[in-house]
């Protein structure tokens, strides 16, 4: 797991688009079930979903100021 700090949700945005496009080069060199390729997408699973939590709870922020 990669230590770096987010602090918004746009840097998340950006994080997650930079390592999209890591983890296609890496397959494309060495293949989709290299360990890299595989260690890759685990990382961008994990971001995928932090922004998933980040957007519901905004969402739900928003709903609930209504």
């Amino acid at each position: 797991m990669a230590n770096y700090y987010i602090k918004t949700t746009q840097q998340l945005a950006e994080r997650i688009e930079s390592l999209r496009y890591q983890m296609i080069k890496i397959a494309t060199v060495e293949g989709f079930t290299s360990e890299d390729s595989l260690a890759t997408s685990r990382e961008l699973d994990r971001l995928l979903n932090l922004y998933d939590l980040y957007q519901n709870q905004t969402m739900l922020k928003c709903n609930t100021n209504k």
